[in-house]
């Protein structure tokens, strides 16, 4: 398509302009350690951040540890976890994901996406995450909702599976700036090119994103 930059000068183009807007980009959800990290990322499955933050001092401040977790009475659990949306499935999580932290890694949240993905509800997103935020390990690309609507979007990948989509960015993107470019993606699809609205005029990548020239040929 004339005019359209090849995805390695968009990339680059993508990267630049998105260290100019969220320099300091980082994942909002609020943790003090690796594993309150990883429970709230699990808790934030089809909840927002904002509502999992609002929980987490309540739930960190009655069960510190995993050990504490894995004894949590599941009626006082899920009334706690009840804001974040299917409650029930989610006390049974974390408890699991804590009783499975203790049985194979001593109680300590593990350093690799393949020992991470080992414990129950954790997949290659929320490994990502810890790993990325909690030890700043390259380990892969974050790819939530936000991250794979805005790579479509810009034209970075045509695929819809998250793994699949990650690929796509991890060969796109130098390993040296993956830990940077899931959050600050995700904040571009959280607070601008959301899923009800691309906001294009208040997006810094309007000028170079695949979309507009989508939008162009249509």
């Amino acid at each position: 398509m004339p005019g359209v930059p090849d995805l390695q000068t968009l990339t680059t183009d993508v990267l630049t302009r998105l260290e100019q807007k969220y320099p300091n980009a980082k994942y909002e959800l609020n943790w003090d350690n690796p594993w309150q990290l990883l429970l709230a990322t699990i808790l934030a499955a089809q909840a927002t951040d904002e509502r999992v933050n609002k929980v987490t001092p309540v739930l960190f401040g009655r069960w510190p540890t995993p050990q504490a977790m894995v004894g949590a009475d599941q009626a006082e659990l899920e009334q706690v976890l009840t804001p974040t949306g299917f409650f029930r499935r989610k006390a049974k999580a974390v408890k699991e994901t804590s009783q499975g932290l203790l049985d194979k890694f001593g109680g300590e949240v593990p350093k690799t996406v393949d020992e991470l993905v080992q414990l129950r509800g954790v997949a290659r997103k929320t490994a990502n995450v810890v790993l990325n935020t909690a030890f700043d390990i390259p380990s892969g690309i974050i790819v939530d909702t936000h991250v794979a609507r805005v790579s479509r979007r810009l034209g970075l990948t045509d695929l819809e599976d998250p793994d699949a989509i990650e690929g796509d960015l991890m060969k796109l993107v130098p390993q040296s700036r993956w830990t940077f470019f899931g959050p600050a993606m995700v904040l571009l699809g959280r607070y601008t090119c959301t899923s009800r609205e691309a906001k294009c005029g208040e997006c810094v990548l309007s000028d170079v994103c695949g979309k507009r020239f989508l939008d162009r040929e249509a």
